[in-house]
């Protein structure tokens, strides 16, 4: 038995990836721990050294047979995460430490829960943990961060001395509605008017949408979908992650658990959003529009992927990190989960004590959120 570090998914093959990644065989597993989705993200250059994430993933063989798998990444820097540890590396830094370089274990770009100790066959996920502590001492990193992992995983990461962490999502759930105004009829009168005003003032722009999956994306479509990302992706962030040569990549690849959302007007699409989707969830990814109109991004973004949901019988929507406009639109409020090895004594000694304090004030907040939600009181 042994752990060896995989300089990308290429050294690894799809073949031993997805064995581990998906050991049930599901038709549609988890979009994204496919070894399609990584492989786009690292071939297209959008996961890179030259970005700031050279792969790193630690790859546990026995027999020469591979069994486990933690994807992960050595980082420079911060961004493209969605769990902030600025403060942790300018505490370090201002010591006279070095943060950087560090291992993120995660998917890159993507802050949605899922697998992140991948095996296939016994459960190899206290190796693949303690590994992970050992990369870090023998690499000269300063820490490890598994992010957005499942909740087994991260309290097995408890059982193996890791720092854990807790913060919230919206997610929107499907209780068997048959339409959209099904959903209305639960929420309260107040928020059910402010969701028909807000896809009446859409619809009365004349903006029509198209659901696109499967052969029916082109690449037409990607190229006006990557000017929508590159538009709104440079105002907000000033520089966007994805080139256009993973969205080809993943068009390729994975086109069957793709769902893109383009908002048109006449025969010309102003706006889109990007959603993968496996038997049972939409993800909400990336979003971008080149026309500003009034609650656009609400009924792209969240509208239209609940009457895609209820269509297909999917049972949630999940509409990325942050953004509590999104309670207001029947979206409620779940706990995500990481995990954090710090090799530096005394930054791990005080990050431990914030983390102590910070996850009850988390569960609180998700409390209190939920009792502000749209749905009626007695729901």
């Amino acid at each position: 038995m042994k752990v060896r570090i995989a300089d990308g998914v290429a050294g690894i093959g799809a073949e031993h990836w997805n064995a581990c990644a998906n050991p049930e065989g599901m038709a549609k597993p988890h979009p994204f721990t496919r070894f399609e989705f990584f492989d786009a993200l690292e071939t297209s250059d959008s996961a890179s050294a030259r970005t700031g994430w050279q792969p790193a993933h630690l790859v546990l063989e026995e027999d020469q047979a591979i069994t486990g798998i933690m994807p992960a990444y050595l980082k420079s820097h911060s961004q493209g995460e969605y769990v902030f540890d600025h403060a942790w590396a300018d505490a370090l830094e201002r010591a006279g430490g070095d943060y950087y370089p560090k291992l993120q274990a995660s998917v890159p770009f993507t802050p949605v829960t899922g697998p992140r100790i991948l095996t296939c066959g016994a459960d190899r996920r206290a190796i693949l943990l303690k590994a992970g502590k050992a990369a870090v001492d023998q690499i000269g990193a300063s820490s490890l961060h598994i992010t957005f992992l499942k909740k087994e995983d991260w309290a097995a990461a408890g059982d193996q001395s890791y720092l854990l962490r807790t913060d919230r999502q919206f997610h929107w759930h499907n209780r068997g509605y048959e339409n959209f105004d099904q959903f209305l009829g639960e929420l309260s009168s107040a928020r059910r008017k402010n969701l028909r005003k807000e896809r009446a003032a859409v619809a009365q722009e004349g903006i029509e949408f198209d659901w696109l999956t499967g052969s029916d994306i082109t690449e037409a479509h990607w190229d006006r979908f990557f000017d929508f990302y590159m538009d709104t992706g440079g105002r907000k962030w000033g520089h966007p992650y994805l080139t256009r040569d993973f969205f080809s990549r993943i068009g390729q690849s994975m086109a069957d658990q793709i769902l893109l959302i383009m908002a048109r007007r006449g025969k010309h699409h102003i706006a889109g959003a990007l959603n993968l989707m496996d038997d049972s969830v939409l993800y909400g990814r990336n979003w971008g529009a080149v026309e500003y109109v009034p609650f656009l991004h609400f009924e792209t973004c969240y509208y239209q992927a609940i009457d895609f949901a209820i269509a297909n019988k999917l049972a949630k929507v999940e509409a990325g990190a942050q953004g509590e406009h999104k309670l207001l639109r029947g979206y409620m409020p779940e706990e995500t989960y990481s995990a954090h090895y710090i090799a530096h004594r005394g930054l791990r000694r005080a990050v431990e004590q914030f983390l102590a304090a910070e996850r009850p004030a988390v569960s609180e907040h998700i409390g209190e959120l939920a009792r502000h939600g749209p749905f009626r009181r007695e729901d």
